[in-house]
């Protein structure tokens, strides 16, 4: 029998003892996500983990690899970080060279250099493997996640008819705002609006940068032909732009959103009446 061979059937036979030491290492190890208490998706998740680093040396490529990805994505869903897996491995790699030197010490020592060869290039393969499949999944999630911020990160509203409100809110960067600009020329021009309104109540801090920022923004609404307004100046911000010599005097600005909104009207030829029934 190959040493190969021994190992594919001393782990399966040893595979609940294996686990039980695993599972007892990890959360001995501390610190996320080794801290779970007796939990069903801990105890689940490392019986699979062990599953699968056995799949290694007991199954097909073919199933290996989409076990493999199975189980990387389900750690990636649950926010376990990478270490959980290259720590897991060399734990794992640990646990079943001592078990086999308890159950049969002889096997080992007799084929010594066979043993770690094999030993070695199946924990080495198994952690290069985990990193590239938790990496690809990784990213694949990020990029998802990107171009799920991308569509949320500045919608054009249209709130009348011509007329459409652009609400930004948190910090605006470089990439952002270039989002930003995409988001509000192609909406201006699926909407047909002639007034824009740039809400800028939720931007917590304008400065130099920002302010280049929502003067591009406004010059390219000119281009396509529209009308800008900058609207939600409070009187900090007004105060920041006066001191740092940013002037706004081809820009139409307001305090609030419901201003903006009359004086938009009003550059459509409408305007907001009260109504006695």
């Amino acid at each position: 029998m190959t040493m190969q061979s021994y190992l594919a059937e001393f782990i399966p036979e040893h595979k609940d003892e294996i686990l039980d030491k695993w599972m007892k290492s990890m959360k001995e190890k501390g610190g996320a996500p080794f801290h779970f208490d007796e939990g069903v998706v801990f105890e689940k998740t490392s019986r699979d983990f062990v599953e699968v680093i056995l799949a290694r040396l007991t199954k097909s490529n073919h199933e290996y690899e989409k076990q493999l990805g199975e189980f990387s994505e389900r750690i990636v869903t649950l926010g376990w970080p990478l270490t959980f897996a290259t720590t897991g491995i060399q734990i794992l790699g640990d646990i079943v060279y001592n078990l086999m030197m308890n159950h049969n010490p002889d096997a080992v020592f007799e084929k010594h250099r066979e043993f770690w060869e094999i030993f070695r290039e199946w924990t080495n393969a198994v952690q290069n493997e985990f990193v590239n499949a938790y990496t690809t999944i990784w990213e694949k999630t990020i990029s998802l996640q990107q171009s799920a911020l991308k569509e949320l990160s500045a919608p054009l509203i249209p709130v009348f008819d011509k007329i459409a409100v652009l609400p930004l809110v948190g910090t605006i960067d470089s990439e952002r705002a270039r989002q930003i600009m995409e988001n509000l020329l192609y909406g201006i021009v699926k909407n047909k609006s002639e007034v824009v309104l740039i809400d800028i109540t939720g931007v917590p801090v304008v400065d130099t940068v920002v302010a280049h920022h929502l003067i591009q923004a406004a010059n390219a609404v000119r281009l396509v032909g529209s009308r800008c307004m900058l609207v939600g100046i409070r009187a900090e911000i007004a105060h920041t732009l006066t001191n740092l010599g940013i002037k706004l005097n081809h820009i139409t600005t307001t305090s609030t959103l419901q201003r903006g909104i009359e004086q938009a009207l009003e550059m459509t030829g409408r305007k907001i009446v009260e109504w006695e029934g």
